[in-house]
């Protein structure tokens, strides 16, 4: 259903089937299209809530007909992640698709979720079925285990999935470990086994720039 034309450009194939998507994202179709503006970023009441609360969410759109959706946004690069049962966490602003069957909720992640300016939650993709993200620059997959812990940037992070525990490191970055940082900063440490997505551009936090 999904697939990559080129690395900044995502095709899907629908054959009566829906697909869900950043509003404004689509650049091009063949078949015929309905179109539904949805309000992304979490499901029912507990949804509405949280977004309420923390800002965390986008506008989304879903898709469905018989023909292909082609779907970009500002030229990022985009990558496919396949979902079997389990859950990924993810940057709103770094969402571009995913399959219509999929649950999306937020959660509540500590100060990490601020990471985007968002509050304190980050985004939820649940169930079977694919995904695709987006990352300036093209994203690296970096596997974590009990064996080799991970630290990371806030400003790079993308994405995470698996059986990760994440905490946050406060006063200090990466910048201020060599000098040349200002102001409060931190870093998110993950444990345990899974994957975790970074981008090799670092956006701006509520830490600063880091």
């Amino acid at each position: 259903m999904f697939r990559l034309q080129g690395s900044k450009t995502l095709a899907v194939d629908l054959t009566g089937d829906a697909v869900k998507a950043k509003n404004g994202s689509m650049v091009a179709y063949d078949g015929r299209m309905t179109f539904k503006k949805m309000t992304g970023g979490g499901e029912g009441l507990r949804g509405m809530v949280t977004r309420r609360l923390t800002g965390e969410q986008m506008a989304v759109m879903e898709v469905s007909g018989k023909g292909t959706c082609y779907f970009a946004d500002r030229a990022s690069e985009i990558n496919l992640v396949a979902l079997h049962g389990d859950k990924l966490y993810v940057e709103a602003s770094n969402l571009l698709a995913t399959d219509t069957g999929l649950r999306t909720g937020t959660t509540f992640t500590g100060m990490r979720g601020g990471a985007s300016g968002n509050g304190l939650f980050t985004t939820t993709v649940e169930g079977t079925g694919q995904v695709a993200i987006m990352s300036e620059g093209e994203a690296v997959v970096l596997r974590v285990t009990p064996q080799y812990p991970l630290t990371v940037d806030p400003g790079a992070y993308i994405a995470h999935q698996g059986g990760l525990r994440q905490q946050l490191q406060g006063g200090v970055n990466f910048r201020t470990l060599m000098g040349e940082g200002s102001g409060e900063a931190f870093q998110m440490r993950f444990e345990g086994d899974g994957l975790v997505y970074v981008q090799p551009s670092e956006r701006n936090t509520i830490g600063g720039n880091v």
